[in-house]
This record gives structure tokens, C-alpha cells and sequence, in this order.
């Protein structure tokens, strides 16, 4: 199974358009980060976990050519604002994508994109065909996940788990009942949005601090901000094991 970081950024924090850090002005591509999302791809299947503003130059950039589903962790704007661009997929397979969230995302899903659901649609819309996610563990053609429920602050959101490789972004609370759906993964991705502790995510101490209880082969932190600092600069602080995430980083896991 092939794992690719097609974003690790996150719209948190001053917008880089006005920002004189100096990771915002840094000529390394590592700290060049979209807004975060993840491809998985196994055998003949891809799948996409969210799909935020970035998502067409996305699947550009990694030239995806086919698309299976796209996971969604939870409807804030940075992770389905990307969804209408699903149509350049629906051309080629004439099908409509498969989407798989809980109810409540769902819910955002069709108020922001009334026209896919509307009685009388125009030509040429997106079509999205909705699945719903309980707390079972579910398949994709033959992918395997696990939902992971874990806490955004109050909002509760999914990780996903597959085989040996677990995806976690937006979190800061992770139930020991989770947790338990987590001990013996080998690769872990866990969100850490910069050093300071923030109210709605996990900041980089806390995030080593859960890898470390789950104690994974290797751990890769993703949904970063600019405030976090340079890439390489952290990369040098951080325990063996544990690596910051890039945009475009790839690797293949077990399964």
C-alpha cells in the first residue's frame, strides 16, 4: 500500500498572504504546505481522506488518473471545499464519485453543494454518490478501514486506520476506546499544528507524547502551520521515529 502526503498545511494562523515569517517566505519546498489531505493507494483502488480548497492542484500535481472515494474526516471548509472538482473524475469514469462521511458532514456536504443534490440539476455538475460512516469498520473495493473517532476541541471528527497505517488530522483528544483501535499500527499520522498549544488541535509535545503511548514503527506529523516553524529546523529537535510530514512525501506500507 502506497501512502502520499498531497497536503500538510492548514489555513490556521495569519494568512501567509500577509505573513513576513520566515516560513512563510522560506524557498524550501518542505515548507510549502497545501491544506491537508492524503492518498492511499493499494492494487487497483485510490482513495483520497478529505478534499479541501487545494484538492484540483492536488490530484494535478501527483497526476491521479483514477479516484475511488474520497474519505472525509469532517466538513470544516479546509477539508471539503475541493469536492466540486470531483467532475474532471466523473468525465472519465462516468460514474459518480463515492463519498463516505458521517451523518452530520453529510448534512454540510449537501447544504454547500445544493446544486449536486438538487431535483433538477444543471448539465456538467459534480455528481457525488454519499455513504454513510458509522462506527463499523467499512470497505473500499478492498480497503479495509476502521473509523477512528477522536475530538476537534468539542466537534467530534474520524481518523481512519487501514492495515498497519493510521491517518489522524484536526484533534486534540483521543478516547482511550480509540486508542485501543490503535496499538500495534506501525505507521502512525498524527496532526500537530505548531509548539504552542492550541485549543482545537494537538501541538508538537503533545503529539510526540501520543506516539510515543502508541508507540508506532514510524510517526509522520501532518496539519502544520506556518507558526510551527521551518521544516528543517524542527526536523533536527524531533525523536528518531517521528518525522515531519511534506507535501508530495511518499512511502509504501504493510498491509
Amino acid at each position: 500500500m502506497k501512502i502520499t502526503f498531497l497536503g500538510t498545511g492548514t489555513s490556521q494562523g495569519v494568512p501567509v498572504i500577509a505573513c513576513e515569517c520566515e516560513t512563510c517566505r522560506s524557498g524550501d519546498h518542505h515548507d510549502k504546505r497545501l491544506r491537508t489531505s492524503i492518498l492511499i493507494e493499494k492494487e487497483n483502488t485510490a482513495i483520497v481522506i478529505d478534499a479541501g480548497p487545494d484538492f484540483r492542484q492536488q490530484m494535478l500535481r501527483e497526476n491521479v488518473r483514477k479516484l475511488d472515494a474520497i474519505l472525509l474526516t469532517h466538513e470544516h471548509k479546509d477539508h471539503i471545499a475541493g469536492l466540486d472538482d470531483v467532475r474532471a473524475f466523473n468525465y472519465k469514469s462516468h460514474d459518480a464519485i463515492d463519498i463516505f462521511a458521517e451523518e452530520r458532514v453529510q448534512k454540510a456536504i449537501r447544504k454547500d453543494y445544493s446544486y449536486v443534490f438538487a431535483e433538477y440539476q444543471y448539465p456538467g455538475i459534480p455528481k457525488m454518490r454519499l455513504n454513510t460512516i458509522h462506527e463499523d469498520n467499512f470497505s473500499v473495493n478492498s480497503v479495509l478501514f476502521t473509523p477512528l473517532r477522536v475530538y476537534h476541541y468539542r466537534l467530534p471528527v474520524y481518523g481512519f486506520r487501514t492495515g498497519e497505517f493510521a491517518y489522524i488530522t484536526d484533534a486534540n483528544y483521543i478516547p482511550e476506546e480509540t486508542k485501543e483501535k490503535l496499538f500495534g499500527v506501525k505507521y502512525l499520522v498524527i496532526n500537530a499544528l505548531r509548539k504552542e498549544k492550541h485549543i482545537s488541535h494537538f501541538c508538537l509535545r503533545e503529539a510526540i507524547d501520543f506516539i510515543r503511548e502508541i508507540s508506532p514503527r514510524k510517526a509522520y506529523i501532518t496539519h502544520i502551520s506556518h507558526q510551527m516553524g521551518l521544516h528543517a529546523e524542527v526536523s533536527e529537535t524531533l525523536p528518531p521515529g517521528i518525522a515531519l510530514a511534506f507535501d508530495g512525501l511518499s512511502f509504501v506500507c504493510d498491509e
